[in-house]
């Protein structure tokens, strides 16, 4: 009991900051294009819970963490699951198509939140009396310079900071609930607005306006992507219950705010205003609780990042990038410099930019729902595959309310979400790019049949004197042999007493790591195999050590590109840019040695 209620408060902290302080401007950006009168303050709140129920509760806390991986979750776990029940190879491209989109709106969608996070919490200094004349130039550098140390932190980890997100969250929770509940006990009834009557009569009504009120409204779900992503670092039924209390939490907040927005009907910060009426003299320290939380909630933004961008490395779908690991006891803290410094920059630009939090909310939002619906299609699909007669129905209407969603926000286009789209469009044209180019260069390079090379090699070991100790030879496949071990052994004729080919290879679960040989191909020629899972932290020299081998010398091919096309040439830029596997895995650098193979695509 005392173990689950341990993982339920980390879970606040660590999977529901993004969500959590979602109130802070949700309500404000919507009532600028409303005017708060009754109907429309119960019909607002009314595709609020009911947006909270639909894409949060049921999509995420049931739905999709219904299934998993070995406990994992996230877009990369759902594609990994549905592939092998898919038939055809167009399915399977389709599906991994909607996972890369899904991937790289997750990225973009995670620029903008430390951004709106961060400048709408600062926002709150102005109703501080000291502070009320204060000028938007130094809330924009405030929050620059709050940005800039948060990601400066980045690189000596979280660990330790993180051990109190979760009861720092647990009190803004509870201060977000009492909040709420007690302006709902002085106008008890806005408890209408549950019915879901109020929030479909508000979109008859308003008709187009009411459908652009839907753009604002999904900011009340951004970050519920977090409950599905996290679920194997905290466990589905934490997540599941720490959800239950953040839901009846944030439920009663947007109530009061609705009471209090109906009684100061010209109120424009709602979540402040309301705050500074109840707290008073304590307003202060509420503020700082407010932008802490803001913090914790861009911190797990990044976090998740860090963790998408590395399953891409180690699923071979993203080029590999220099990783430092903050912390030998959780696997899973990892920090990687150009991502972080990538990050930095795009969210500095966009605070700069909008200059309000009102501004940014026409940025945001986009990026998640097309996130949300690219998962609700890939469970719909998964359903359907399984024919689950329970789940698929309900599915189906999930995906009906994401589809209403996306193009709802498509509104948002032109006045800022154009951002949301361009930021996410490098990390998707990016994975295209270098999985398409590393298909091509392995067909270009024209590697040989196993059976092939080991025909060949025997042949050859009888003629040629042998090098004393043991090299190792790098690849990716082993029914296949790369041509730079080929050019290696026959073209030059370098063979040791032992060659061993290494091929590593990640598996669909998240940890875990096997190394073995696995076959003896001929006199001196050896296989040995790694697996490790697509979270793992491998010490690949260790791990050698540990099995006996000693290499002397250990080859990599290194390719040469000679291309014309514009799409190679990015391509070959990419793999220039990024470290390559030696330097991923941080082989020892007086063994190692470089094969180049000039190759043409």
């Amino acid at each position: 009991m005392l173990a689950h209620l341990k993982y339920v408060i980390k879970s606040l902290g660590i999977v529901l900051g993004d969500i959590g302080t979602s109130p802070i401007y949700t309500l404000s950006v919507i009532f600028t294009q409303i005017h708060p009168t009754l109907p429309n303050v119960l019909g607002v709140l009314s595709l609020i819970v009911w947006t909270l129920i639909m894409l949060v509760t049921v999509q995420y806390a049931w739905l999709a963490m219904s299934i998993s991986h070995k406990g994992e979750g996230g877009t990369i776990v759902l594609k990994e699951s549905l592939i092998p029940n898919l038939t055809t190879k167009q399915q399977v491209a389709i599906a991994t198509f909607l996972s890369f989109i899904g991937i790289s709106f997750f990225i973009g969608d995670g620029v903008i939140t430390p951004a709106i996070s961060i400048l709408s919490a600062v926002e709150g200094l102005e109703l501080i009396p000291a502070f009320m004349n204060i000028r938007q130039e130094i809330i924009i550098f405030i929050s620059c310079m709050i940005t800039i140390w948060l990601f400066s932190i980045q690189k000596k980890g979280t660990e330790t900071v993180s051990s109190t997100f979760g009861p720092v969250m647990l009190v803004w929770f509870l201060c977000l609930g009492i909040s709420g509940l007690s302006m709902v006990i002085k106008a008890p009834d806005i408890l209408r607005a549950i019915n879901p009557y109020y929030g479909i009569k508000f979109l008859l009504d308003y008709k187009f306006l009411g459908f652009i009120i839907l753009s604002k409204v999904i900011l009340c779900a951004t970050g519920a992507e977090a409950l599905y992503t996290d679920m194997g670092h905290l466990g589905r039924n934490p997540i599941r219950s720490a959800w239950g209390f953040a839901f009846v939490c944030l439920l009663f907040n947007y109530l009061g705010q609705g009471v209090f927005v109906l009684l100061n009907p010209d109120t424009k910060s709602i979540f402040y205003e309301m705050a500074l009426f109840q707290f008073s003299h304590f307003y202060t320290i509420f503020l700082f609780l407010s932008i802490f939380a803001t913090i914790i909630a861009s911190q797990a933004m990044i976090s998740g990042i860090f963790s998408i961008v590395y399953q891409g490395m180690t699923t071979q779908i993203m080029p590999k990038l220099h990783v430092e690991y903050t912390s030998r006891r959780l696997m899973s803290q990892i920090y990687i410099p150009s991502v972080n410094w990538f990050l930095l920059s795009l969210v500095l630009l966009l605070i700069l930019h909008f200059k309000y939090s009102y501004f940014l909310a026409s940025a945001y939002g986009l990026a998640a729902s097309i996130t949300m619906t690219i998962t609700a299609i890939l469970l719909t699909w998964q359903f359907w595959v399984k024919k689950d007669k329970i789940k698929l129905p309900i599915s189906i209407v999930i995906t009906f309310i994401n589809v209403m969603f996306l193009i709802a926000n498509t509104y948002k286009i032109p006045f800022g979400a154009y951002w949301s789209i361009f930021i996410s469009m490098i990390p998707l044209i990016m994975i295209i790019i270098y999985t398409l180019g590393q298909r091509k260069l392995y067909k270009a390079l024209g590697p040989q049949s196993l059976q092939d090379f080991v025909k060949e090699y025997k042949s050859l070991t009888s003629e040629v004197t042998k090098i004393e100790g043991t090299a190792v030879f790098l690849s990716k496949k082993i029914s296949t042999i790369p041509t730079y071990i080929a050019h290696t052994i026959f073209t030059n004729n370098i063979i040791y007493e032992e060659n061993i080919i290494l091929r590593v290879t990640t598996q669909d679960s998240p940890f875990g790591i096997s190394a073995k040989f696995k076959e003896d191909l001929a006199p001196g020629l050896r296989v040995f195999e790694i697996k490790m899972g697509y979270m793992e932290i491998m010490n690949l020299e260790k791990i050698l050590y540990e099995s006996g081998i000693d290499p002397k010398v250990i080859f990599y091919g290194i390719e040469e590109i000679n291309t014309k096309y514009i799409i190679w040439k990015i391509f070959t830029l990419i793999k220039k840019l990024t470290p390559s596997f030696v330097q991923f895995y941080k082989l020892p650098a007086d063994k190692l040695h470089g094969v180049i193979v000039r190759v043409e695509m």
